[in-house]
């Protein structure tokens, strides 16, 4: 898929998709310097809830994307899942749970992030890019108002940078669409993930919010969602609640890009990523859990 150079002047952010289990954390790490110099990237935000065996994250892998160039993780549903991440999510600012978890839940569900030097021309360089994290109610458990928690949020952000990108993570498409209305104009995108399968509704809305429903996954696309077809299948089919596994082959990252006006946060162009990896029916490199 072919991507345009960022507009002048402006700040270009790539959010990647879940990235699930070790075929998709093993592509972002290969692949994202390259990316990142490609699309002229000057901030990477990464949905890796499911980037460890497609159950959660680990500090360790945490520290590997964040080394590879991610500048800020995201997370969900499955936040806690990995025990040894939940201090590591209370002393690591460039890892998110969702805001709208309880407030003594371990963690913190925004973060404003100083772009240094390293990034493209003078107009990108020393901007904040503040990332907030949300997770929807609609067909998931039970949680604080994801609309009512942001604003709060948001007026505290801005003391700091006009520049917001939020991540909500939810199931159901008109609760995303709703988000992206509440917050049209109050913050630069709305990027929705969960789903693991890229939706072609990108759109920049009246008020110059970016926004996308889903931004797809980074993982194994021969495969239910990441994990084992056949696994997945045999949960389906007959009812036998196995543990679903990772899949292997055909190795892809899907994202979204948004070129954003440093100055006033309103999102000028957005965009798309596929990235193949792994080619089809190729069972050996990237895999693993």
């Amino acid at each position: 898929m072919s991507v345009p150079q960022p507009l002048r002047g402006a700040l270009r952010v790539l959010f990647l998709g879940d990235i699930c289990a070790e075929p998709g954390r093993k592509a972002v790490e290969q692949e994202l310097v390259v990316l990142r110099q490609q699309l002229g990237v000057d901030f990477v935000i990464a949905n890796a809830e499911n980037a460890a065996g497609g159950y959660g994250i680990t500090p360790a892998i945490a520290g590997a994307l964040l080394k590879a160039g991610v500048g800020c993780i995201t997370t969900g549903d499955h936040a806690y899942d990995r025990k040894e991440v939940w201090e590591y999510l209370g002393t690591e600012p460039r890892i998110l749970r969702p805001l709208n978890f309880p407030p003594q839940a371990p963690g913190r569900g925004y973060g404003v992030y100083e772009l240094g030097q390293e990034t493209k021309g003078t107009d990108a360089a020393r901007v904040k890019v503040a990332v907030v994290n949300l997770q929807g109610r609609v067909f998931m458990k039970a949680l604080d108002c994801p609309f009512r928690t942001t604003l709060p949020a948001l007026d505290e952000i801005r003391r700091e940078t006009q520049v917001v990108f939020v991540d909500l993570h939810a199931e159901a498409t008109a609760e995303k669409q709703a988000m992206g209305w509440f917050l049209d104009g109050r913050v630069s995108a709305v990027l929705g993930s969960h789903t693991h399968v890229q939706t072609a509704d990108e759109a920049i809305l009246a008020g110059g919010t970016a926004y996308i429903t889903d931004a797809g996954m980074s993982g194994s696309f021969d495969s239910v969602l990441g994990m084992s077809k056949d696994l997945s299948l045999r949960r389906m089919v007959e009812m036998v609640p196995v543990r679903l596994h990772p899949a292997t082959g055909d190795v892809r990252i899907n994202g979204v890009w948004v070129d954003v006006e440093p100055a006033s946060g309103r999102a000028l162009a957005v965009g798309r990523l596929s990235h193949m990896v792994v080619p089809a029916g190729n069972q050996t490199s990237l895999a693993g859990v």
